[in-house]
Formats: structure tokens, C-alpha cells, sequence
């Protein structure tokens, strides 16, 4: 997804700091996550937030979750932040990173957040881009670093070829990951789609009805 470049957008995000952690604060803020929020809460985050209507959804579906969106477009993290902000407010339990998702380490310590939310990632479908995709092993060695033991990262995606090389990545590596629980079609699927929370992408894919794979992995 590449969006427009919005002219508000760089002005919106400076006067909204306390907000949205531009990625040269957010390495500053390493074990220090929990003083931006109202509460002490397991912190959970989701990279490549888009537009922020998981993100957002999650965040007033459960109060006792801190969340923190990370998006590397500024026009992306600016459209999900205001859209937030002018629907609720300043949520007490919500925040966003503008930056990188690439090296999480660089932004939180180990154990500071309890669980990944990849939702509709890049496929990168060419071999040569294989190690852009981020269940490629040296993305999954950033999310041990910051995940605790049994730490989850929960992977949806409309592609079944990275659903795929996912599952088998998460298998493979270290041989310290279980991918045991997943679905060939979430909402198909009774248990596994109570609670879940749409992004955009996933309105869009079920509406052409296509399946949505998903797994939850822990190592």
C-alpha cells in the first residue's frame, strides 16, 4: 500500500507528538513504553498499521491492553492517528510509532511487549525479496528479542503463498517456534474468528471472496 502524500500530514503529526513517537524518540523510549500510558498494561503492537483500523478497533475493544501501532508512511500513520483522535480522543491505552517495523530491538527491550500483530504484510513475492518478508527468519530473531518466553505473534494474511512460507519459517527456525494453531479460512471458521477485529484489507478480500489464512505462533 503507498497513499498519497497528504500536506497535512507533517503538520498534524508535530502538533500530536504525545501521540504518535517519531521513530528517533521511539529508540529513546526503549523500556520506557509503559510511561506513555494512562496504565501498567501488556503492551501489544502491530506492524504495518495502514490506516489504524485494527489497531484503533483493538484498542477500545480491550481497555486492559496497551497498544502501540508502527507504520513507516507518513501519510498512513497520519490518516490513522487523526481518524482515531477525532473519533475518541486521546486514548489512554493507544499509541503509534512513526518508523520503521524493521529491527523492533531498536525500540523496545526484551520482554517489554507480549505479542506481534502482523495483519496483510508485503508479500514480496520474488525470491530475491524473500528476506523482506517479515516472517523471514532475521525478522522472527528481532521479535525473540523483544517478545517474552511463550511470547505470540498472530499473522493474517490473503495470500496463500506467504501463508505458506510463513508456516514453514515459523517451523524451521531455531526449531524454537510452534505454529500449531492456524486456519485455511478464518471466517469460515466459528472459534477462530470470535473476537476478531477487521482491518481494511481483510473488508476488501472477503468481499471478492477470497480466504483469510491466519496463525498464531509462539516460540
Amino acid at each position: 500500500m503507498h497513499l498519497r502524500a497528504k500536506p497535512w500530514a507533517n503538520e498534524w503529526l508535530t502538533n500530536h507528538s504525545d501521540i504518535v513517537i517519531d521513530q528517533n524518540k521511539a529508540t529513546n523510549q526503549i523500556g520506557q513504553w509503559q510511561k506513555l500510558f494512562d496504565q501498567e498494561q501488556p503492551i501489544h503492537v502491530e506492524i504495518g498499521s495502514g490506516k489504524g483500523q485494527f489497531i484503533l478497533g483493538m484498542a477500545l475493544a480491550h481497555p486492559e491492553i496497551n497498544y502501540i501501532g508502527m507504520e513507516i508512511q507518513e501519510t498512513a500513520i497520519a490518516i490513522a492517528a487523526r481518524k482515531s483522535f477525532d473519533q475518541v480522543g486521546k486514548l489512554p491505552n493507544l499509541r503509534y510509532i512513526y518508523g520503521n517495523g524493521n529491527g523492533v530491538e531498536t525500540y523496545f527491550e526484551k520482554s517489554e511487549i507480549d505479542k506481534i500483530y502482523l495483519n496483510f504484510s508485503d508479500p514480496w513475492p520474488k525470491k530475491r525479496h524473500e528476506a523482506r518478508r517479515l516472517t523471514y527468519r532475521s525478522f522472527l530473531q528481532s521479535y525473540e528479542a523483544v517478545l517474552p518466553n511463550q511470547g505470540e505473534v498472530e499473522f493474517k494474511t490473503d495470500n496463500r503463498h506467504l501463508f505458506e512460507y510463513s508456516l514453514v519459517s515459523f517451523m524451521t527456525y531455531g526449531m524454537r517456534w510452534s505454529a500449531e494453531d492456524y486456519t485455511l479460512d478464518l471466517h469460515a471458521d466459528p472459534d477462530k474468528v470470535m473476537g476478531n477485529v477487521e482491518t481494511e484489507y481483510e473488508q476488501k478480500f472477503m468481499a471478492k471472496g477470497q480466504p483469510i489464512y491466519k496463525v498464531k505462533a509462539h516460540f
